[in-house]
């Protein structure tokens, strides 16, 4: 088994940073039916600044789902549209619309629901 280092260049997780990336990756995903999985996170909130690590291991599993970070602060317009009130959230996301959302930084909880999620994404697509 060869030894993968992290390269940091190469997140899966991408950043968005306006409202314009916003609506251009939930319209590529959309389109590809695609899965999505957003990370709303503050750079002055602790929890969610802890939670990006696990992020990026989520994103590696599963390469299927478009993984998407949003500081709140760089795209108020976003937060605020998805209804985002507290750091971290993660909504998940099919076809643009929202399907579930939790609040708090809760790892077990946030990789339960997103294993949830893509197994039924995985049989409503099939």
């Amino acid at each position: 088994m060869e030894n993968q280092e992290e390269d940091p260049n190469k997140s899966r997780v991408l950043k968005v940073d306006s409202m314009e990336t916003w609506d251009f990756y939930i319209t590529q995903a959309s389109n590809q039916v695609c899965p999505i999985v957003v990370h709303f996170t503050a750079a002055w909130c602790i929890p969610s600044v802890a939670m990006n690590p696990f992020f990026e291991e989520l994103a590696s599993i599963y390469p299927d789902v478009l993984f998407l970070s949003v500081d709140v602060d760089d795209v108020k317009e976003v937060a605020t549209k998805m209804e985002v009130k507290a750091m971290p959230t993660f909504v998940l996301m099919k076809e643009g619309g929202q399907v579930d959302k939790l609040v708090g930084a809760n790892p077990e909880e946030v990789r339960k629901r997103i294993d949830v999620f893509v197994q039924s994404f995985r049989i409503s697509v099939a």
